[in-house]
């Protein structure tokens, strides 16, 4: 059990968020109020699940012997995650790819891999390097890449407020890193999904 766990089972963060509400001015006790607290705690359990998802059952065996070396590419995996400065949310697109030596993993256990690490307080450059580390030291493939887009509501509600911010991170891994044909080739089959 983590920390995340131990907070919402003794009530901590309800009871953090009554008195987030009273310094901002709001009666907790008013009726569009009273069941916030709960459903606030209820929201950060779900929204950093991360935390305490079993990399090992999420993966479930769903690992295949073949020879395949030819890379293969995830694309448009819809996330969201919650910026780790702010916690306001930030969202877009991650697109993996990887090159296999001998393993391949099941089609659906990449968007649940990102998933995994959206789901915690996050950064985008982490969370677009821990996918990218967790299937090379999965995989062992010849080369990993990934590719994440994303909107962050830090920078279109508050702050700079500017609602056409992107921000595109990459990490690059074996292969992918070191071939420019390689790299090129994968950066030219998602360019379309860039935009």
């Amino acid at each position: 059990m983590n920390n995340i766990d131990v907070i919402s089972q003794n009530g901590r963060i309800e009871m953090l968020v009554r008195d987030l509400l009273a310094e901002l001015g709001e009666d907790p006790a008013r009726e569009g109020l009273r069941r916030t607290p709960d459903r606030v705690a209820r929201m950060y359990r779900e929204l950093t699940a991360g935390y305490t998802t079993d990399p090992v059952q999420l993966v479930n065996d769903a690992i295949f012997d073949i020879e395949y070396d030819e890379m293969v590419i995830v694309k448009d995996i819809d996330f969201f995650s919650l910026c780790e400065h702010h916690l306001l949310p930030f969202y877009g697109k991650a697109h993996v790819a990887y090159v296999p030596k001998g393993r391949i993993i099941g089609l659906s256990k990449i968007p649940r891999i990102v998933e995994m690490f959206a789901r915690r307080l996050q950064v985008q450059e982490r969370l677009t390097v821990e996918i990218a580390e967790f299937l090379d030291e999965l995989l062992h493939p010849l080369g990993v890449a990934v590719v994440v887009e994303a909107v962050h509501l830090c920078a279109i509600m508050r702050g700079i407020q500017k609602p056409n911010v992107k921000m595109v991170t990459s990490a690059m891994r074996g292969g992918l890193r070191r071939d420019p044909r390689t790299r090129t080739e994968f950066l030219n089959l998602i360019q379309a999904e860039l935009t």
